[in-house]
């Protein structure tokens, strides 16, 4: 699958300041890893973040959603929620939240 520019925007642009930072095809989309921890996916050119108990909260108050996706005729929602566009114009901010998505592969790990 080609990357996209978006992906390549993502991990050359937006999140240059984070040290490690890769993409690697996946079903259909890309994953996002530092280093060796995956924590985010861009499918349709939509960059998600991992969320749980302790960011979960942020992306509600933006109104942002879950990535879900259908399998076998089942609607699966994933730990992934999009990235809201008014954190994708901070870059202070992207920075932020990203390193909230980090720290939520531990805990989920």
């Amino acid at each position: 699958m080609p990357k996209s520019d978006f992906v390549d925007y993502v991990v050359q642009d937006l999140l240059t300041e984070m040290p490690g930072v890769r993409s690697r095809a996946m079903f259909g989309g890309y994953g996002i890893y530092q280093e060796d921890r995956m924590f985010a996916i861009v499918v349709n050119d939509q960059l998600y973040f991992k969320v749980g108990d302790k960011n979960r909260k942020d992306y509600q108050k933006l109104g942002s959603k879950p990535f879900t996706y259908r399998s076998r005729g089942k609607t699966v929602t994933m730990s992934y929620w999009e990235v809201p566009a008014d954190v994708l114009d901070d870059r202070r901010e992207i920075a932020l939240w990203a390193e909230k998505a980090l720290g939520v592969g531990s805990e989920l790990s």
